[in-house]
Formats: C-alpha cells, structure tokens, sequence
C-alpha cells in the first residue's frame, strides 16, 4: 500500500516535469508545435558609417588643392588633393573648393560647391575640376585731389572710407565722394616738416559701441604722438574736444624716422611703430637702446585708459620688470617701421632699408615666444653687416624677406608695406602679402608659409607714382594711397 502510494506520487512528479519542459519548449518557440532545431543565423545591425571620395583634377604637379569638406556631428576635413575619408558617419556632407593660385595663373574650381550623401555601407563620390586662367589686377581711383594721403581704414562693416591726410585732417569717401566736411580737422596742431605730419589712425575693436579710435601725428615740438578720440552722435564728424593722449615720445633733432603706425593686435593690445630718431645709421643708437621708445614696435593696454592714466603695460610684456629698460617695448631693432599689419596670428612688420635692403618681418602676433625679438638695427640692415665692426647676429631675428636696391635703386629705395589679402574679390589671392615702394610704385605680393616665402609676383600695374600707403576697407578690400593725392582700390582685371 505505501509503495503503491510512492509510485502514484513519482508517476505525478514526472508527468508535472514533463509538462513545465513542453510549456518552456513552447515558449521558446513562441508557441505552435513542431520541433525548433537549432537557432538560425544572426542578422548583422546595420553599417552605421560610409565613405566619401573626393577626386581634383586640372591642377600642375605640385599645386596643392583647396577643398574643405563639412558634415555630421560637426565634422571638417581640409584637403589638398584627391583623397578617400572612410569611416564616417551617414548623411549629408558639403564640399566646398577654393580658387588657388600659383605661377600667375589662378585655377578655379568646378563646382565651387557641392553635396554628396554618405549611405551605411557605401561610398559616395565628388569630383571638383579646376581649370586655369591668368590672373591679372587692375587699380580703379576712388579718390582724388586728396593733400598727402597717408592712410586709409574703415571699422569692420562700414562701407565709408577713412582717409588721412598728412597736414592733419581725416577725410571721409562715402558714395564715391569725398565729403566737404573733415571727419576731424587737426592742421593746426600737426607738424608736417620732413617726414612728420598725420600718419596713420586705428578704430577702437569696441568702436561700435564707445565710439574711440586712435591716431599716430607729430606735434608742433616734433614729438610723436598717439591721441584717442570720440566720435559725435553724428557719424561723420568726431568730437574735438575728446581727445586723450595715450604716448607722447620726444623726437628731436633729426625731422626724419618717426615711424608712423598704430593698430590694434588679435590680443586686443594697442602696437605702435616709431622710427629711431632720424639721421643716417642711427647715431644716437636708439634701436639697441631699452631705454629709448625710439627704433621699436611698442605694445599698451588702453582698454581702460583715462585722464592719469592713460594706459597700463601688458603683463606679458618683455621688459615689464627690468632696471634701465622701458615696459612698453615689444620689440627692439628697427629704423623706421612705416607700415605693419596683423594676419592670422602673425604680424608682418616691414621697415626701411638704409643703402642697401628693404625688409618684412613675419612673427607670432600676440604670442610670449616673439616678445622682445631684436630685428638688428643698426647692426644689420636686412641680412646684411650694417656695423661691420661689431656684426654680431648673436639673439637677432633676421628678415623673413628683403630685397636689394640694385644699382641707382632699380628695385626701390623704401618699402611701403601693407597688408595680406582677405577679402571677397579676389578669393584665390587669400593669404598673399601685398607690398610697394616709394620709389618704384610697383605692386607685389608674396606668400609666407611654413617659414618660407613662395608666389613671389609683380603684378605689373600702370605706374601711379609714389606710394604712400596700403588701406583696408571695412570688408577687407585692400586699396593704394599715392604722393599725388589719389586713391586707388586693388581689384580684377577684366582681361587678363
């Protein structure tokens, strides 16, 4: 009887057991009958990336391409040739190409601009196609019957031109028109013999809203001078009555080598060129010597200049702390820095020659490693002994380019520097520095890359006569000032 009753219990537990493996036998096949067999293969997820390939063509051997490729997730990729980008996520991407230009032939590409999208598992193609044709620059007058333009600029947007002349006015081309009414009238207080006289004028990177700009003049006592002023509440005229002096640096006994620019670098900084006292070769030694603001490239914060006060010295400053040696200094060396400009992080200072060379000077902008550089003066003129007595190179920064007078000045005589192109009218000549020559009136520019100096070119304009300065515009139009008191903006030729 008890084991009739433990075999009937076991028959029970058995079948239960049978029953829950069929019902998780089901489940596992969701449900039906029939047996399941082994699992099937395993579907792959989706590719989730693709590729793009980019071909150019029509370039010469060695012409380096210029496409930009953008898409998802914020991606950018910059490509000098033909090149495949694998592995990157699916959608759409954009690729643009920039004109390039090399040996005076400027290449533009087809399409300029294009869309290809990227699919999970495949490759996507573009193809960008340049074709070549000689770039040739023309000048157009803008302005005329100007006393002695010295410089032009604009705030960034505004489609007026300011242009300095030298008796000390500041004239405003607005329409093609130069307005009967000075901007700002200085004449009675601005020396104008030898060299002297209002030389250039910087707008404050705030201007929009505080309305200061900055001007570089020599005084009636010969000084150099750099003077903040306001504008009115009518746009084209300036208060007189604003002015601030922010640096006023004695200059006697010789009326030539004032230097003559101001500008505001990347860093927000104001930079100001002097000359180093006037006289052949520097006799007073003002280029080696920390003590003097003459022969040097000065740098001041004026973001907080007031009436006491006008300005405080960059902490980054090399000569901060030092018996003997002026705060304001940047750099030392040089004789008299007409022009220098700011691009991309760098600043390319020219200054002029003696007898021999005329020189550009590329270094870092705004950056502690090129403080306190020492461009040579008057040891060296350009890369050559100017004091063959004491040529010592040791901790001077030579030229990043020169050239000679040549035989009766055949090259030139003084370099007006200006400045590398940026603007919109031109888009295959971004990049170039443009320079002229008092003496020579010529129009050349140069390409400064990884340390050296390729694309030279003349551009071989109609003779204009002496040129006194480069300009910039509010859109990055570069334009030429002339002795003969014209105005002339840089453009494309209509043939080439």
């Amino acid at each position: 009887m008890l084991l009739g009753r433990a075999q009937m219990i076991l028959r029970v537990a058995v079948a239960m057991l049978t029953a829950m493996v069929i019902a998780l036998s089901l489940s596992a096949c969701g449900g039906g009958g029939g047996n399941p067999g082994s699992p099937g293969p395993v579907t792959p997820p989706p590719a989730a990336t693709g590729s793009l390939a980019i071909t150019t063509g029509g370039l010469p051997a060695g012409v380096d391409a210029s496409v930009r490729v953008t898409g998802p997730n914020n991606f950018q990729q910059d490509l000098t040739g033909s090149q495949t980008l694998s592995s990157i996520a699916v959608g759409s991407y954009s690729v643009t190409a920039a004109p390039v230009t090399a040996g005076g032939v400027s290449y533009t590409p087809a399409p300029a601009t294009q869309s290809a999208i990227v699919s999970a598992g495949a490759t996507a193609t573009a193809t960008v196609a340049y074709g070549g044709a000689a770039l040739s620059i023309a000048l157009s007058e803008v302005a005329s019957n100007l006393v002695n333009p010295t410089w032009l600029t604009a705030p960034p947007g505004d489609p007026r031109l300011f242009v300095l002349e030298r008796p000390g006015r500041i004239r405003i081309v607005q329409n093609n028109s130069v307005l009967a009414i000075p901007f700002l009238d200085l004449s009675g207080r601005v020396f104008t013999g030898g060299e002297g006289g209002l030389l250039s004028m910087a707008f404050d990177p705030a201007f929009a809203r505080n309305g200061y700009f900055y001007i570089y003049y020599t005084d009636p006592q010969q000084d150099i001078v750099v003077e903040r002023f306001s504008a009115s509440p009518n746009p084209n005229l300036a208060d007189p009555t604003s002015n601030l002096v922010i640096l006023r640096i004695p200059h006697p006994n010789f009326v030539n080598h004032f230097g003559g620019q101001v500008a505001f670098g990347p860093d927000g900084f104001l930079y100001a060129s002097t000359g180093d006292g006037g006289g052949a070769g520097d006799p007073q030694g003002n280029g080696q010597n920390l003590g003097s603001l003459l022969g040097k490239l000065l740098r001041v914060d004026v973001s907080a200049a007031r009436a006491g006060q006008p300005y405080t010295i960059p902490a980054s400053n090399p000569y901060l702390n030092g018996p003997g040696r002026r705060a304001e200094i940047w750099a030392t060396g040089l004789r008299n820095p007409w022009r220098f400009s700011f691009d991309n992080g760098q600043l390319y200072l020219s200054d002029v020659g003696q007898d021999r060379r005329e020189e550009v000077n590329i270094s870092a902008a705004g950056n502690t490693g090129a403080a306190g550089l020492n461009y040579g003066w008057n040891t060296m003129e350009g890369t050559l002994c100017y004091n063959a007595a004491s040529c010592d190179r040791t901790g001077l920064t030579l030229p990043a380019f020169e050239y000679d007078h040549g035989s009766n000045d055949a090259n030139g005589c003084a370099i007006t520097g200006g400045f590398v192109y940026r603007g919109s009218a031109l888009p295959e000549l971004a990049g170039r520095y443009f320079y002229s020559d008092y003496c020579r009136g010529f129009l050349k520019s140069f390409l400064a890359t990884g340390g050296n100096i390729t694309e030279q070119r003349d551009w071989n304009i109609a003779s204009i006569g002496n040129v006194i300065s480069f300009g910039q515009d509010g859109a990055g139009e570069l334009y030429l000032t002339t002795a003969r008191g014209s105005v002339y903006k840089i453009g494309r030729s209509a043939a080439p």
